[in-house]
């Protein structure tokens, strides 16, 4: 399975190609709008959302509710482009009217035009604003329905947002839940402190960032390999996490806090019940040695506080050198719910991309049926 995305943040649309889906898996555009919304909900979300319906067209590979095998296209139009017509045409783009030349800090901006050699970055912030993830999310529930398919589900919660920080465990049938609560947290007391957070730090024209736990429900033993390390799952898993914008770490199960404590007491201790094996606990996170090892899959990412600041900071304006204020575009103060979308289906992406590798299939009820076999 091979996913390949292409479209600009305010260009006329968003579109991926998803190759190497087995057929007969059953997908609407119904689902895929759910996740969409999902994706541009959230406390503390800027006016773009109002703008942009999200609207999904299949354009190929699903036929009469099911893929069919070939590779699927998607397209989401953005709503906005009537207004940037001039600015991102492909043949007699203005070129002067929204030019950023008031490079801003913590975007792609800097990096960009040096690399490029341009004395403009909306090129640049076009392609890496986080506009781009919308087309992900569609892709991503399309690999989700497939891993349903195979019972495996992927979840997640937001954990912190700022320094308010939910430290309590949750098992998955509670973390599923989380979507039905304001900013996607489980602990009401904890959420109305990070939504009073939320509202100050607009208020001051800055933004705020969280940690996010995402939660793999009953995947199998033994997807990833310890065999090659191009092929290790938390490390394939951690690259996914890591190309969502504004993601500054990743960690599994018990991740950096097992630093402060000894061997024998992290380590997860097999046991044997009822004709299986299972572990006595998961501060590994659900991998080791580069593979599942039947327990849930636990990932943690933080995300930074967004660097569009509606309070800019200082920069150097890459045509005159002088010392200004950052460009400003249109953000969001703070998108946590959004990014945990966005990490499950590029989690989903990706899973579905390692079933399909070791077990191939050319039609959905092979891959159920070999995936059935594993242990």
């Amino acid at each position: 399975m091979n996913l390949v995305t292409a479209g600009e943040s305010h260009g006329k649309a968003l579109v991926a190609i998803i190759e190497n889906l087995p057929a007969n898996i059953a997908i609407t555009a119904d689902y895929i709008k759910y996740y969409l919304n999902l994706r541009a909900s959230g406390y503390g979300r800027g006016g773009r959302q109002k703008i942009e319906s999200n609207e999904i067209s299949i354009l190929s590979g699903i036929r009469n509710g099911y893929t069919t095998g070939a590779p699927i296209g998607l397209l989401i139009e953005n709503n906005d482009y009537i207004n940037w017509k001039e600015i991102m045409d492909v043949a007699k783009a203005d070129m002067d009217s929204k030019k950023i030349t008031k490079l801003r800090a913590g975007h792609a901006d800097f990096a960009g035009v040096m690399k490029y050699n341009l004395q403009d970055a909306r090129n640049i912030l076009e392609r890496a604003s986080a506009r781009e993830s919308a087309i992900r999310v569609a892709a991503g529930s399309i690999a989700r329905k497939f891993l349903e398919a195979l019972n495996i589900q992927v979840c997640g919660y937001v954990r912190q947002v700022g320094n308010i920080i939910d430290n309590k465990h949750y098992i998955f049938r509670q973390i599923q839940k989380s979507r039905e609560n304001t900013l996607f947290m489980l602990d009401t007391v904890l959420c109305n402190q990070a939504k009073n957070l939320i509202d100050n730090v607009k208020s001051s024209g800055d933004t705020v960032g969280g940690v996010i736990e995402i939660h793999v429900h009953n995947i199998k033993v033994g997807f990833g390999s310890c065999m090659t390390y191009a092929e290790k799952l938390d490390a394939n898993l951690a690259r996914e996490v890591m190309s969502v914008q504004s993601i500054k770490g990743v960690e599994f199960g018990e991740g950096f806090a097992l630093a402060y404590k000894n061997g024998s007491t992290v380590h997860d201790v097999i046991g044997y019940k009822d004709n299986q094996f299972y572990r006595k606990s998961n501060h590994a996170g659900g991998i080791e040695g580069g593979m599942t090892n039947g327990e849930d899959i636990i990932l943690r990412a933080v995300q930074k506080p967004l660097p569009t600041l509606r309070q800019p900071l200082t920069t150097i304006d890459i045509v005159t050198k002088q010392e200004e204020k950052s460009a400003v575009e249109r953000a969001d103060c703070c998108a946590i719910e959004s990014c945990q979308i966005i990490l499950e289906s590029v989690i989903c992406t990706h899973l579905a991309k390692v079933i399909l590798r070791r077990l191939g299939g050319d039609r959905l009820e092979e891959v159920q049926e070999r995936y059935e076999k594993l242990p």
